[in-house]
């Protein structure tokens, strides 16, 4: 095994077309160790035959959560390094029954590391679901923290669908009454970050303005107009062993957004 390992995290927009658009290549190409999906909107119960183009490869461990409503969420984490455990849910009935968090634990004993997958709400549609991102919100963070206290090793992957400042959008003027980048939002993001976890992108890259995430209206990805709303997220113990994070841009376009990717060394 070598010292170092990788992650990515993509909201794929449904693996079924993203797997059309071309996901197999990027996956080959990037060869993360571990990757996190979000909005998988496949169900492991309509994986037909024996065809593995929708599901983790071959030898692969996969922990996933579905939706009880088909075609809907869903998260999932892959790796084909060594697993401790793995599990879904977190115990908000709502996000549970949404397939909106999966998990698995890398290594094992003082090498452990945990990995989330979590598709956080969103509140465009409504004043209803705007309540339930909320609620949401302050649960995982509270269901979180204990991790940092403990001085676990771990990472919280996914659509945060939250863009935390005005240099994680391309137009936060037009966009302040807009969910996703509300004031309280973002300040629940910097209480988020005021617990102790790390934004692992912007520690490294504090100047960079770099989208994940683009509108299907108005060429927003050929004009580059995006914003950034998918994160890693580490605890201090985990962000110490931190050599690179990226995201991977505008191309190839496999989704609505792109992937965040890091890599660590064992600690």
């Amino acid at each position: 095994m070598t010292d170092t390992w990788s992650l990515s995290t993509l909201n794929v927009n449904g693996i079924r077309a993203c797997v059309r658009h071309g996901f197999w290549d990027w996956f080959n190409d990037q060869s993360p160790d571990v990757l996190c999906l979000q909005e998988v909107r496949m169900s492991i119960e309509q994986v037909k035959g024996k065809s593995r183009k929708h599901v983790a490869p071959e030898g692969w461990t996969s922990s996933r959560a579905d939706a009880q409503k088909k075609g809907y969420s869903g998260t999932a984490v892959w790796t084909h390094l060594p697993v401790s455990g793995q599990g879904q849910g977190c115990g908000h009935t709502i996000a549970d029954h949404e397939g909106r968090v999966s998990w698995l634990d890398l290594f094992d004993g003082d090498d452990k590391v945990r990995i989330y997958s979590i598709y956080f709400p969103s509140g465009t549609s409504g004043e209803e679901r705007q309540a339930i991102k909320d609620d949401f919100n302050a649960f995982i963070r509270d269901h979180i923290r204990p991790h940092l206290a403990a001085g676990d090793k771990v990472a919280v992957c996914g659509d945060v669908n939250t863009a935390h400042t005005r240099q994680d959008i391309h137009n936060p003027s037009g966009n302040k009454k807009n969910s996703g980048f509300l004031p309280h939002e973002r300040e629940w993001m910097t209480a988020l970050l005021s617990d102790g976890w790390v934004d692992l992108f912007r520690s490294m890259h504090p100047d960079d303005k770099t989208w994940s995430w683009w509108s299907n209206r108005g060429q927003a990805r050929a004009k580059d107009r995006g914003w950034r709303i998918d994160y890693i997220l580490c605890s201090p113990a985990l962000a110490a062993l931190a050599t690179d994070c990226t995201i991977t841009g505008r191309e190839p376009k496999i989704s609505d957004h792109c992937a965040v990717n890091a890599r660590f060394r064992r600690g």
